[in-house]
């Protein structure tokens, strides 16, 4: 079983600062939450950059994601280091990222820009019920668009200074490994939870 942060912003998304080094010094730290999703706006830049400095650690991991702005609504996806071609349309990201094996997330439906209950028409793989920086009432709303669609729900810091980080988290029933870990949420072996934040972090 591991705990990951499935929604997390660096320092090469346009509106974050928490920098590539920063994450990879904190996950290694960090008592429990082993994995991460490097999920930048339109962009696999940070990902690739904190995948270079975890690589001598072997007791994190660190998940390709990006947090696409698409016509609607952002969309996660997670599994895949590369950007999806333009046009960004729903149903083009989500083709996308299923050619790929990777998961379509609906990213905090119920906060600007979520997609809302439009997301229902649409063949995810995966809610954000609960992220890091929404309302309470919004991630709940999140959490029964996840009932009612019959998907498994996730969770996300979408932390964007590194304050934000690893406020909330989800358990997932894998190892250590990012094959395995996808599998396991698309099945629904997972469960979201609110992190208590340690002095150190």
């Amino acid at each position: 079983m591991i705990r990951a942060d499935l929604h997390l912003h660096t320092n090469y998304s346009p509106d974050a600062s928490i920098h590539p080094k920063t994450v990879v010094h904190q996950l290694h730290a960090h008592p429990f939450i082993k994995a991460v999703a490097i999920t930048d706006h339109n962009t696999v830049k940070g990902f690739y950059k904190v995948k270079e400095l975890a690589s001598p650690y072997q007791d994190i991991l660190v998940i390709p994601g990006i947090e696409v702005g698409a016509i609607g609504g952002d969309i996660i996806v997670l599994g895949v280091a590369e950007l999806p071609p333009r046009p960004w349309t729903v149903e083009s990201v989500i083709d996308f990222t299923k050619e790929r094996d990777g998961l379509a997330v609906v990213a905090h439906p119920y906060r600007a820009p979520g997609l809302g209950d439009s997301a229902k028409n649409y063949g995810f793989d995966v809610i954000e019920v609960l992220n890091g920086i929404s309302a309470p009432q919004a991630n709940k709303m999140a959490e029964n668009m996840a009932k009612t669609m019959g998907l498994p729900g996730v969770a996300g810091s979408d932390a964007h200074c590194a304050d934000e980080m690893w406020t909330v988290y989800t358990e997932v029933q894998a190892s250590l490994d990012i094959d395995e870990i996808l599998k396991a949420i698309k099945k629904g072996l997972v469960k979201v939870a609110y992190a208590r934040k340690s002095i150190h972090f």
